[in-house]
């Protein structure tokens, strides 16, 4: 239920629109409820990072928060899962030193004509020493031809993705930009502080994947570790020496493009934009022939692939039940005259809504800290959590009571619900994924997700107006006389123990018209609260978005371990081992742009 989640949204003063343009169109009435502009706003604006404002922080800062996603197909990709792991294959990395080799030349070069550009003895000499690093990275390449025995004689073709960005930065270096006059028409100095800024640009966002990616390799560096292979590399540029240039770089960009307008911002940005498209480009075109646990799906074509996902505020900005209160405090009569059925008026159902929500907190913190007192597990405990949650369950079970014998449901329309399902605001990327698994060829793929939502019609229209129709939808369900709701609910899926009943019951079924076909299941569960810990635990990988502190407890007091998911995947790598229920251990993401990396890889 977590009208916990829901109903404190009732209070808040934060947003200026209200639900009826969702669920009626714009027209504005002045008999909506002013609790409904939370709603509208949260309806309005999702939680992505890119949504954050961020008016005080550097060009810099900005776009490399804007382009996050781009920088999470680079490090999945399985040439960096492989060298962080250590099994790469010496004649990938090779090829790929060679083909590096051919990027840092062109960087060295376009930082050359920068300089010629740049108006400022102090630019000019920042970016002259940004130049000497790059050359500093050259002859560091150099070791590694003589540690990886490179012929460097031997004449070694540059690839498409070398060509398609060397071409890329030279073109910007040389001022062949869209809005900029042509080169050797540009009449004042400042005219070519921009070439020199636009440079900086294309090439900042290289220094800053590669920053992030030294440390993030760095950080999975065991110090005892003295066989990696590419430590060298890994060590190089997690260096603080490699970081302080990325930081020079970005500094730069900032300084020669303080005096732009926004269209020459804009610009900016499209080259920061594709500079970081042709790096993920790059780091999916080297020759990976090793197996690699990496893009998931395409690793497990022929198996059958069974994807769970949870709803509230694992797909969505707000939980449903702050929807549906929404809906039916709107459209409640504000007085008795001219009711057609027995309903609650919008006062008595916005107080009512109120004490649910009270109750709700109160007995569900209550209900949580009981099942902390119990004796902490020193190992995974995974009887031990059943029976535990089985006091939530109850809770949860009680606390739908409360809700359906308050009548706080009864009269709700079902194209107003429906309405607001379809404009409801999923989480950045949520759709993406479901919509690429639903659309790849060859893929045997089914979608399920299972949610404690009091309506399953509003998780249908939400996926529906989409395109995303082929979800199966395991939910509870509002009864109807015509399009109206009675205010009883058809209960199905209420509590953690419910969930992980239908996810069992789900897989059992498939499981037996998979004998017949003889193949394997691949399962995966997505969520983010207490309500899916079962599910999470018992698919082959859980993956935690974003979760609640609560699960967080109680999941570690019951011995369950939460590993970054990227972690995870380069400790299988390393190890070669395979996906499976059980195991104690759940992967934490910090959106579905990474989960998309991981499944799908890049597009």
């Amino acid at each position: 239920m977590r009208i916990l989640f829901s109903l404190s949204l009732l209070r808040s003063p934060l947003a200026p629109a209200p639900i009826r343009s969702l669920l009626f169109g714009s027209k504005k009435s002045s008999s909506v409820s002013r609790s409904a502009a939370a709603f509208s706003s949260a309806m309005s604006i999702p939680p992505s990072i890119s949504a954050v404002s961020h008016s005080e922080e550097a060009l810099a800062g900005k776009l490399w928060i804007r382009f996050n996603r781009e920088c999470l197909f680079s490090m999945y990709s399985p040439f960096a899962v492989s060298l962080a792991a250590g099994n790469l294959k010496i004649e990938t990395f090779r090829q790929y030193i060679a083909q590096d080799v051919h990027f840092l030349k062109a960087f060295a070069h376009a930082y050359e004509l920068a300089a010629e550009c740049a108006d400022d003895d102090d630019d000019k000499l920042a970016i002259s020493n940004l130049r000497k690093s790059v050359m500093d990275e050259l002859k560091m390449h150099d070791s590694f031809v003589q540690d990886w025995e490179l012929d460097i004689n031997k004449e070694v073709s540059v690839n498409s993705a070398t060509l398609r960005y060397t071409e890329f930065l030279l073109a910007t270096a040389s001022g062949k930009v869209e809005g900029l006059k042509a080169p050797g028409m540009l009449d004042t100095p400042f005219e070519k502080t921009k070439v020199a800024a636009y440079t900086l640009g294309a090439v900042t966002p290289c220094m800053k994947l590669y920053a992030f990616l030294g440390k993030e390799f760095g950080a999975l560096l065991d110090s005892c570790e003295v066989n990696h292979p590419y430590k060298k590399w890994i060590e190089n540029y997690s260096s603080d020496a490699f970081q302080a240039s990325a930081k020079q770089t970005e500094d730069l960009l900032e300084k020669l493009s303080v005096c732009m307008t926004g269209e020459e911002l804009d610009i900016i940005e499209k080259l920061y934009q594709q500079a970081m498209k042709l790096e993920v480009e790059f780091f999916h075109a080297q020759p990976v022939a090793q197996p690699t646990i990496v893009p998931l799906l395409k690793n497990h074509s022929k198996d059958e692939l069974m994807i769970f996902s949870d709803f509230d505020l694992t797909c969505t900005v707000v939980d449903s039940s702050a929807i549906l209160a929404e809906i039916a405090i709107v459209t409640a009569p504000k007085d008795d005259q001219g009711q057609q059925i027995d309903r609650m008026l919008s006062a008595d159902l916005k107080n009512t809504w109120s004490l649910l929500s009270k109750q709700y907190t109160e007995h569900y913190e209550e209900c949580i800290e009981s099942i902390l007192n119990k004796e902490k597990a020193d190992k995974f405990d995974y009887e031990g959590l059943c029976e535990a949650l089985e006091q939530l369950s109850e809770f949860e079970k009680k606390a739908n009571d409360r809700v359906i014998e308050s009548g706080v449901l009864k009269g709700l329309n079902l194209d107003d619900i429906k309405r607001a399902g379809e404009r409801l605001i999923l989480q950045d990327g949520c759709i993406n994924v479901f919509q690429k698994i639903l659309k790849t060829q060859d893929l045997n793929a089914k979608l399920h997700v299972l949610s404690y939502c009091w309506c399953g019609d509003l998780i249908r229209a939400a996926f529906s107006a989409r395109g995303v129709d082929s979800v199966e939808v395991h939910a509870n369900e509002f009864t109807f006389e015509e399009s109206i709701s009675t205010g009883e609910i058809e209960r199905k899926v209420e509590s953690p123990i419910d969930k992980a009943q239908q996810f069992k019951s789900i897989l059992q079924n498939r499981k037996k018209e998979e004998d017949k076909e003889e193949k394997s299941i691949l399962t995966v569960y997505i969520g983010d609260s207490v309500g899916d810990l079962l599910c999470l635990l018992e698919a082959d990988i859980g993956i935690v978005v974003a979760s609640s502190s609560s699960l967080r407890r109680v999941g570690s007091h019951f011995g369950v371990s939460f590993v970054p998911l990227f972690s995870g995947i380069v400790q299988k790598q390393k190890q070669e081992e395979t996906w499976k229920g059980l195991s104690g251990t759940l992967y934490t993401v910090s959106s579905w742009a990474e989960i998309h990396s991981f499944a799908l890889g890049w597009d």
